[in-house]
C-alpha cells in the first residue's frame, strides 16, 4: 500500500539530539512503513519559530534522514513577521500551543496573538495546527492525591480543558476562514464541536493518535510513567467513541505525536506522574497499533490508506506527491503482512530512546519492506546503507489542497 505519512513526529533535533534525532527517527519510520514525517517545530533547540531558525532545522537534517521530510513552523508570541517568509521558505503549516508547551523556548499563545497569526496567514492557503487544551478556571485549583496514581493525573487535564480550547479554534476558523487542524484529539466530547463547526463551512480536520486508540487508563499500572502524554489517555468509553468517530469520518487522519525524551525525564523511579515528562514514542509501531485494533473493528485496508497515508499527506500539503499509488506520485510503497503477530522487544527497536509504552505488546501486522521514491530502504530489520530521504519544501499553490 502506499507508505504511511506521519505528519505529527518530536525529532528534536538540532539541541535536544539525546533525545531523538534524524538518523535514529527517520530509520524508526522506515521500519514501521513510514515514508514521509513532518518534524514538530518545538522540543528542538532553536524551536523553528524564525526564518533563520528553519534555515539551521534544514541544515542539522542533511544527510541524516532515511525517508522524506517536511517541516512545520510554530507560531509564539510576537513572531507574526516571520510567518510568511516561512512559508515561502517551504514549511508546511504552522502549530501553536494554547497552554504551556513543555519547554520555555515555544510559549504558549494568547487570543491577541491568534489574530494578529491569522491574519498574517489570510489568503497563504497555509494551516495552523492548535494544541489544543486551554487552562480553565476550575482546574487551576490544585488536584490532591497520590502522584504514582494515573487517576490523579487524569484529573488533573479534564475534558473541558480541551472542548474549551476547541470552541476558540472554531471560532476563530469561522471568523478568518484560514485551514486550522487539531493535533492529537483525546476526548470526544469536543467532537460535536467541531463538527458543528465544518457544518457552518470552517475548514477544519482534527487527527487523533495510536495512544488514544489502543491505551485506555483503567489498565494504566501504578506509576508507569510511560503512559504520560498531554492531552492524557482518557477511559475506555471514550476510546470507543473516538473509533466511531473514525469510522464516520469525524476524524480525519491517525498520527504517532513520537513525543521522545531521555528515561530519567520519565520519572521511573519515584513514578511520579505528575512530575514526568508527558509524550510518548510510537513511531516505529503505528501500522501494526493501528491495525492491530482497527481490524477487529471491519475497518479495511482502504480505510488504512486514508487515515494514515492519504489524508497526513493532504494536510501538510503534500497531496500531489504522497500517500496514494497514482501515475505522478512518488513510489512510495510499504510491504507489509498484515496477518502475522509479533512482539515489540527492545532491541527491536530503532528510535534512539528505547522506552516505550507498548514494550512487550503483541500486535498484528508486520512490515517487510518499505520503498521510497522507488527505492529499497528497509527490509527485514536490514537498512539501506545511506540515508536516501529528502527535505520536502511545501510551495504555496500546493497549500491550497483541502482533505
Amino acid at each position: 500500500m502506499p507508505g504511511i505519512v506521519d505528519c505529527h513526529v518530536h525529532v528534536n533535533e538540532p539541541g535536544r539530539t539525546s533525545w531523538e534525532g534524524f538518523w535514529t527517527a527517520t530509520r524508526a519510520a522506515a521500519a514501521g512503513g513510514v515514508t514521509t514525517i513532518v518534524d514538530m517545530p518545538l522540543n528542538s533547540i532553536p524551536p523553528t519559530t524564525t526564518l533563520r531558525n528553519f534555515q539551521e532545522k534544514l541544515k542539522e537534517a542533511t544527510g541524516k534522514c532515511f525517508v522524506d521530510i517536511a517541516f512545520w513552523g510554530g507560531v509564539v508570541p510576537g513572531n507574526q513577521l516571520e510567518l510568511r517568509p516561512m512559508i515561502q521558505a517551504g514549511v508546511a503549516g504552522f502549530k501553536c500551543f494554547l497552554i504551556h508547551s513543555g519547554v520555555d523556548e515555544f510559549p504558549h499563545v494568547a487570543e491577541f496573538d491568534l489574530h494578529t497569526a491569522m491574519k498574517q496567514l489570510q489568503g497563504t492557503g497555509s494551516v495552523l495546527l492548535f494544541h489544543a487544551e486551554m487552562d480553565v478556571h476550575p482546574t487551576t485549583e490544585k488536584i490532591g492525591g497520590d502522584p504514582s496514581h494515573y487517576s490523579t493525573f487524569l484529573q488533573s487535564r479534564p475534558d473541558i480543558m480541551e472542548t474549551e480550547a476547541i470552541r476558540t479554534v472554531t471560532e476563530l476558523c469561522l471568523q478568518y476562514r484560514v485551514r486550522c487542524h487539531i493535533v492529537h484529539l483525546s476526548s470526544a466530547k469536543a467532537l460535536k464541536l467541531i463538527q458543528k463547526a465544518r457544518q457552518a463551512g470552517a475548514p477544519l480536520t482534527v487527527e487523533t493518535t495510536h495512544h488514544y486508540l489502543s491505551l485506555c487508563a483503567e489498565n494504566i499500572p501504578l506509576g508507569a510513567t510511560q503512559f504520560k502524554c498531554c492531552p492524557p489517555i482518557r477511559g475506555s468509553a471514550n476510546q470507543e467513541q473516538l473509533w466511531s468517530a473514525l469510522k464516520t469520518g469525524q476524524i480525519d487522519m491517525v498520527v504517532s505525536d513520537h513525543s521522545p525524551c531521555t528515561p530519567d525525564l520519565k520519572k521511573l523511579e519515584s513514578g511520579d506522574f505528575t512530575q514526568a515528562w508527558g509524550g510518548i514514542s510510537s513511531l516505529q509501531f503505528g501500522l501494526p497499533l493501528f491495525w492491530s485494533s482497527a481490524s477487529k473493528r471491519d475497518f479495511q485496508l482502504a480505510d488504512v490508506v486514508r487515515l494514515m497515508s492519504r489524508n497526513p499527506a493532504y494536510l501538510s500539503s503534500l497531496g500531489h506527491l504522497k500517500g496514494s499509488l497514482a501515475p505522478g506520485f512518488d513510489a512510495d510503497l510499504v510491504i507489509w503482512d498484515p496477518e502475522t503477530d509479533f512482539q515489540i522487544q527492545e532491541e527491536g527497536i530503532h528510535h534512539r530512546n528505547k522506552l516505550t509504552p507498548y514494550l512487550g505488546f503483541t500486535l498484528q501486522g508486520v512490515v517487510r519492506a518499505t520503498i521510497l521514491r522507488g527505492q529499497l530502504v528497509y527490509k527485514d530489520g536490514n537498512f539501506c546503507s545511506e540515508p536516501l530521504g529528502k527535505h520536502l519544501l511545501t510551495s504555496q499553490k500546493t497549500n491550497q489542497a483541502q482533505l
